[in-house]
């Protein structure tokens, strides 16, 4: 049979991607900080949240975000630069506050999680058994066979 893939093949390929799918599982996604503070709106945002209210006065039928989205997108367009500087003024408020609160945030997680960063890594490396050039090679010897199967 010309063409064909053989039955090998296939299962060879249903059995990395179930490696795969274990991989992601064990290393995991960092969890975010509670207490870290949320990144300030963009002037464009700030607009929104007062357009949102006032579309909603006039449209209170209105169910979808999207058809809010566009007539806000399309009046930001329109509006002139005077228009928008009070929620650039808005923004660039917002900004410097962020900027005091992750600067003192920086500073507590410095401080106070030192100690704790340190046992996470020792952690993270216990984990794993072999080394990263170990790792690597196998990967490598997975990519031949790969290419041999194929053929």
């Amino acid at each position: 049979m010309r063409g064909g893939k053989s039955k090998s093949a296939a299962s060879n390929r249903k059995r990395k991607a179930a490696d795969k799918e274990d991989t992601k599982a064990k290393r995991g996604k960092a969890g975010k900080d509670a207490n870290k503070p949320k990144r300030p709106p963009s002037a464009f945002f700030v607009f929104m949240e007062e357009f949102r209210k006032d579309f909603q006065e006039k449209h209170p039928d209105n169910k979808k975000v999207s058809v809010v989205s566009k007539a806000g997108g399309d009046k930001w367009k329109s509006m002139s630069a005077a228009d928008k500087a009070p929620f650039v003024a808005e923004a660039a408020k917002r900004k410097a506050e962020y900027e005091n609160n992750i600067a003192s945030y920086n500073k507590k997680q410095s401080e106070g999680s030192g100690e704790n960063a340190s046992a996470e890594d020792e952690e993270e490396e216990e984990g794993s058994e072999k080394s990263k050039s170990e790792v690597d090679d196998d990967e490598d010897g997975n990519e031949e066979e790969e290419e041999e199967d194929d053929e």
